[in-house]
């Protein structure tokens, strides 16, 4: 599966725990990485400082659902635990 046009879930739902640049305490729950563009695609997706956590995820149904509205609910559930 491949990325949906203007989701950008993965970019906004899940934390990140490790430093990125501009967010040196990483990315909290529900707040849109710094380096999310306004076209909702990643700043540093061919960049040497992408954090490992983005580069090892994948787009996948199961995660990402149908739809950007279910990518958002089934990411907010796992995040949430």
């Amino acid at each position: 599966m491949e990325c949906r046009e203007n989701c950008a879930a993965c970019c906004i739902v899940i934390s990140i725990s490790s430093p990125i640049p501009g967010m040196p305490n990483g990315k909290p729950a529900g707040v849109a990485c710094v380096h999310l563009t306004q076209d909702l695609k990643c700043g540093l997706f061919n960049s040497a400082d992408r954090p490992a956590v983005c580069g090892g995820f994948k787009a996948e149904r199961l995660i990402c659902g149908d739809r950007t509205e279910e990518a958002f609910s089934i990411l907010s559930e796992l995040e949430n635990g």
